[in-house]
């Protein structure tokens, strides 16, 4: 990856979503809504606090991550489509 994200920003690749309900029912492109959730590509390395100390995240690489609908920034990095957000942006984390 070429992007490196600064500062509580995480680079996401979006999860795909199923293309069939569990009854069978194929949902077309034009009706699926984009998922929301992801997985973390690369993370900054921290918004500095008051006293000009970095606070690290706490989110890494790899984490499956919830963010909200319209969170976040659409990217295209070498043809992939990614979002940029705020860690603050970040609902929580799935654990496996």
């Amino acid at each position: 990856m070429k992007l490196r994200p600064l500062h509580d920003r995480v680079v996401v690749r979006r999860v795909k979503e199923e293309e069939k309900t569990k009854g069978g029912i194929i949902i077309p492109d034009n009706a699926k809504e984009k998922p929301q959730e992801g997985v973390v590509v690369a993370v900054g390395a921290g918004a500095f606090g008051d006293d000009n100390e970095r606070i690290p995240l706490d989110v890494k690489k790899g984490d499956r991550i919830l963010f909200g609908k319209w969170s976040g920034t659409e990217v295209k990095v070498d043809g992939e489509d990614l979002l940029i957000m705020k860690e603050s942006d970040i609902m929580g984390v799935l654990e496996k």
